[in-house]
């Protein structure tokens, strides 16, 4: 598999509401991405979308990558565990996405494999937007208890439990080329694809900062609507984040927080202080924990942030995050770079 090239066989077309949609979920209220005026104003032609809007072709993709072509793997014993973004330019209304999938690395311990897959965002122009870097580790050698498969098999949107999905004879005859297909007579180089143009940011003067700089602490709440309606935009259907009886079967201490979620989260973090959502050029996140949310209350997720270095050439800033929820670390290590002017 390393090596191999796939591309999603349509694109994707962003959407302004979709934009308004998801900057809503992750709670990024930057006039850009709502108001067409506020993104001109900022040099670009339609509504700006969050720095982690991609994560939602990302988890399509992955989707359709182990239902086509890693069948060999039950995806409910598959854990994302770690995204990187870089952003060449954001994401914008109008754009069609064409999105190339390769498989870097893949490694074996014990009974779990790692892999780490690369992800290209084109446009129409076949100008570079994205590239997003995913490592997910899949347990090939634990069985599904069944307690949890008819847990997962009665809750989960229909046409996406095991079974149906294994059933090539209940997809539609257009479904059935899976969504992806494998290139082989095109090689997409790292540099070989037009970038835009370097544009000067909007937000934080260099000057301004200083190494060990503290940014302002943020405070989230989170109920089970949010993480519903979470699950509703970015289509990430795992009912360990809205049953509570599928995420005890799983064996979490209750429903949980998406990890893309609390990472949507932090870029928001991150915007509302730069003021500029064009102004993130990385941002990674090697996720640790998650969140449990109560039936009853909202549990609080407090975002920090310290500036780690300076780079005075680029006039750019690394600014290392951490995201904690009663006690617990949800990140491992997450940090971004952003640029200021």
């Amino acid at each position: 598999m390393v090596g191999r090239h796939y591309r999603m066989s349509d694109h994707y077309e962003v959407g302004r509401e979709k934009i308004r949609e998801f900057a809503r979920a992750v709670r990024d209220f930057h006039p850009a991405h709502w108001h067409e005026d506020a993104a001109w104003e900022l040099g670009f032609d339609g509504l700006i979308a969050p720095p982690t809007f991609s994560s939602i072709i990302l988890l399509l993709l992955q989707r359709k990558m182990f239902d086509s072509v890693l069948t060999g793997y039950d995806i409910s014993q598959v854990l994302q565990t770690e995204q990187s973004i870089r952003a060449h330019r954001p994401l914008v209304a109008g754009d069609q996405l064409r999105c190339d999938t390769y498989v870097e690395s893949f490694r074996q311990f014990g009974d779990m494999d790692f892999m780490v897959i690369r992800n290209v965002f084109t446009n129409q122009y076949k100008e570079l937007l994205q590239t997003a870097h995913t490592t997910v580790v899949a347990h090939t050698g634990a069985e599904v208890a069944t307690e949890l498969a008819t847990a997962v098999d009665g809750v989960i949107m229909s046409g996406e439990a095991l079974r149906q999905r294994q059933d090539a004879t209940r997809r539609p005859e257009h479904a059935l080329d899976g969504g992806i297909v494998e290139c082989f007579d095109e090689v997409l180089p790292e540099d070989g694809l037009d970038e835009p143009p370097v544009r000067v940011p909007c937000g934080i003067a260099f000057d301004e900062l200083q190494v060990g700089t503290e940014l302002p602490t943020r405070v989230v709440p989170l109920s089970r609507g949010d993480l519903v309606n979470y699950a509703g935009v970015s289509g990430d259907s795992n009912p360990i984040h809205f049953s509570e009886h599928v995420a005890i079967a799983a064996g979490l201490p209750g429903v949980v927080s998406h990890g893309l979620l609390t990472m949507g989260l932090g870029a928001s973090y991150l915007t509302d202080w730069l003021g500029d959502p064009a102004a993130i050029a990385e941002y990674g996140v090697r996720f640790a924990g998650f969140a449990p949310v109560s039936a009853t209350r909202q549990c609080e997720v407090e975002f920090h942030g310290r500036v780690k270095a300076l780079d005075p050439d680029r006039r750019a800033a690394t600014i290392a995050l951490t995201a904690v929820s009663d006690g617990r670390k949800l990140f491992g290590r997450a940090s971004a770079e952003v640029l200021l002017r």
